[in-house]
């Protein structure tokens, strides 16, 4: 008799692959990368459980299915390719069985990273985001940010990943064997994903430096180039009363070149650090002092490209392009623009910038006129070959690249730079912290306006699949003072829910409480990371932030319509990664409606240039189920710190941040059978109604809440 193989290893290059058959269990892991997976391998059909053994021939890449009566009937032939390892099934000969080969187990990655997508679905109508150890059933990928390296389950029918937490992850992934086809399922390593593919400079945040998106305010977008230092003040003291108590840390400086007073920016004298003297009478160093002294942290804006002053141009005239006849190359930046190979230009570049940062004591810095959308910007002027040609060193492989680098030297080390019209696929991704990635929200003297929020929307689709990972996604400042209500909160939703950097910019003793209340609910940024780690070029109706916690799971899905007239629009659950067999229980965060139990897709109504915010939780007939928090867009993705049920005594405790004298209301749904003792029990809707727990503190920090419960009969309340 042969002996009986039970435990078979596989000869491959770049992957050490065990097969134990008494466990069924494949071992698979990457000789180059921290990947690792093992699981249980079964194949099924309407005939039973069929054997995967190894092979009975001697052949040493691949498993045998063998049906119940013991014949070998098709093959899971192991296929090498670079980082890809496929198990390819197929039939032996012309047989013609079909099943559902199935392997499921566990995957170890590093600890950073998540479960998102890295291809398109057809037709897709959803922008997917995620808080925590958020997982969905669109996932195939799982990526690590400090490595930029990602690991994909290519192929099959079914892949389910399930964040387990610290790197570690459940996974189940299916193939369906049709007859007379093959089917595969792949893993496949990916490293430098992001570099490879869209960023060529990846440098993950530096999070010691900005652990969040950056919160401010700045004074262009009303007062334009007019605010004075006082002005400034002023505002920033509405600012510490308003918004200081929920984190907004930066008060950022605009239009404070001499020559500044009124556009264009190329008139500005951008490359001295002389302020304009009849709005900044004091200097630039003592407001910081003063916006320090209201608690927040100085900002300035800066355009580091060139000047308006021919003074300055003409004491230094090598440092600046010019044109075969003599003539200064004007841009944007200034009327005299800097040629980026003349060392002198970059450490001027270098000087005023750390100047700026350790004699003035600026902590921020949003440095303008750098990538953009044209060839006014600085990335497009110095790769045209005109323009190279008439520097001091035509050859120079990264002209813009220089000038960036010198900016960062400048601020140094400890400062945040936010690159204006900084993009992912240049030098901004391996110096600046955050990028502004949107158009301006406004025109020069013109208030904020419907098609200026499209654009911010659709900037934001476009770029945020980098947003916390290569830099934070800046889709310039949140104006809602001019805009109706509606409008109002499509711009807050944009902004806030994946978890951007936040600048506020209306005049605040202007602003209604309903609008203060506005900004205050952006604010801070969650820790928000997309799921969706392309571009995505479609003005998508839906974006969904599923929000993980160690105590539960929820999600927060906006549904913006983005047209002139009132849209139903009806989402699957299948859309937002969720099971559409599954009960769940809906409220809207805007009008507070309660919806009650949903299953398998739900529809809603919603006005013209208008968004309303689902938030959507599994219905778990045994506890009360949180649903939304009152303090911020992200639904408790901020706030809520912990819940517990004690399912023997039907007590419900949680902790929450709040901010001192203001109300946070969180919101959960109760099955109809439940009610809190001593309190109001409001009628049910589809089987639970909705329960609100109101936290009032006089300090900020985390309050905590202890309700007890009591069952009743059902009939009590029909």
């Amino acid at each position: 008799m042969l002996p009986v193989v039970l435990l078979l290893s596989f000869a491959l290059n770049r992957w050490a692959v065990t097969y134990d058959e008494a466990a069924s269990l494949l071992a698979i892991r990457s000789k180059n990368y921290p990947v690792a997976v093992q699981g249980t391998l079964s194949f099924e059909n309407e005939d039973g459980r069929w054997r995967v053994a190894p092979p009975q021939d001697g052949v040493g890449n691949r498993l045998a299915l063998i049906d119940p009566w013991g014949s070998v009937q098709g093959y899971l032939t192991l296929q090498e390719n670079g980082e890809r390892l496929t198990l390819l099934v197929h039939h032996r000969t012309r047989q013609f069985y079909e099943g559902k080969l199935t392997f499921e187990g566990r995957i170890e990655f590093p600890r950073d990273s998540f479960a998102c997508q890295t291809a398109p679905k057809g037709g897709g109508r959803v922008l997917s985001l995620g808080s925590g150890p958020a997982d969905s059933a669109l996932c195939d990928t799982l990526f690590a940010r400090e490595k930029d390296l990602a690991f994909q389950i290519l192929g099959g029918t079914e892949c389910r990943l399930t964040d387990r937490g610290d790197g570690v992850y459940h996974f189940r992934a299916v193939c369906e064997i049709a007859k007379s086809e093959e089917a595969s399922l792949s893993l496949n390593v990916e490293p430098d994903y992001f570099k490879t593919r869209y960023v060529p400079y990846y440098t993950p945040i530096d999070r010691s430096r900005c652990p969040v998106p950056p919160t401010g305010w700045m004074s262009w977008n009303v007062y334009f180039d007019k605010a004075t230092a006082e002005d400034n003040l002023a505002e920033a003291r509405l600012g510490k009363e308003y918004f200081q108590p929920f984190g907004m840390k930066y008060w950022s400086i605009e239009s404070w070149q001499a020559n500044s007073d009124s556009l264009p920016v190329s008139k500005f004298h951008n490359l001295d650090l002389e302020p304009n003297a009849d709005q900044f009478p004091e200097g630039m160093k003592k407001l910081a002092d003063d916006i320090r002294a209201l608690g927040f942290r100085p900002g300035l804006w800066t355009v580091p490209y060139g000047t308006g002053d021919e003074t300055f141009y003409l004491a230094h005239k090598n440092w600046f392009l010019h044109h075969p006849d003599g003539t200064p190359v004007s841009t944007w930046a200034g009327r005299y623009t800097i040629d980026p190979t003349v060392p002198e230009a970059l450490d001027n570049i270098r000087r005023i910038h750390e100047v700026a940062a350790k004699e003035w004591g600026y902590e921020f810095f949003k440095v303008d006129g750098m990538s953009g959308g044209g060839p006014a910007y600085m990335a497009h002027l110095y790769e045209k070959p005109e323009i190279r040609a008439q520097m001091s060193d035509p050859y120079c492989p990264n002209p813009f690249e220089r000038t960036v680098e010198a900016i960062r030297r400048g601020i140094g080390p400890k400062s945040v730079f936010l690159a204006c019209q900084g993009h992912y696929t240049g030098p901004e991704a391996a110096y600046a912290d955050a990028a502004r990635i949107g158009a301006d929200i406004v025109d020069c003297n013109e208030p904020v306006k419907w098609e200026n929020v499209l654009n911010q929307g659709g900037r934001t689709l476009n770029q945020v699949f980098v947003n916390n990972i290569v830099f934070y996604t800046d889709p310039d400042t949140l104006l809602v003072g001019d805009l109706e209500m509606e409008q109002a909160r499509v711009s807050a939703t944009v902004v806030s829910l994946p978890g951007q950097v936040t600048f506020s910019g209306d005049r605040l003793a202007a602003l209604p409480p309903e609008k203060i209340a506005l900004v205050q609910q952006t604010l801070p940024p969650a820790d928000v990371h997309p799921m969706n780690l392309y571009p995505i070029f479609e003005q998508l109706p839906i974006w969904n932030l599923r929000v993980a916690r160690p105590f539960g799971a929820w999600n927060a899905a906006a549904l913006f319509n983005w047209d002139d007239e009132a849209k139903e629009i009806s989402v699957s659950f299948g859309e937002l990664g969720l099971d559409p067999a599954r009960d769940y229980v809906l409220y809207e965060f805007w009008t507070g409606e309660f919806f009650g139990t949903k299953r398998e897709k739900f529809s809603l109504e919603v006005p013209p240039r208008a968004v309303r915010l689902m938030c959507i939780a599994e219905a778990d007939p045994r506890r009360p189920v949180f649903l939304s928090s009152s303090r911020h867009i992200a639904q408790g993705a901020v706030d809520l710190v912990d819940l517990s049920w004690d399912a023997e005594k039907n007590v419900l405790t949680g902790k929450a941040r709040v901010v001192a004298g203001h109300k946070t209301v969180l919101r959960f749904a109760l099955p109809a059978g439940l009610v809190p003792v001593g309190g109001d029990a409001p009628p049910a809707t589809g089987g639970y109604r909705l329960w609100e727990q109101e936290l009032l503190s006089e300090e900020s920090g985390e309050a905590t809440f202890t309700q007890k419960f009591q069952d009743i009969e059902l009939g009590d309340w029909l």
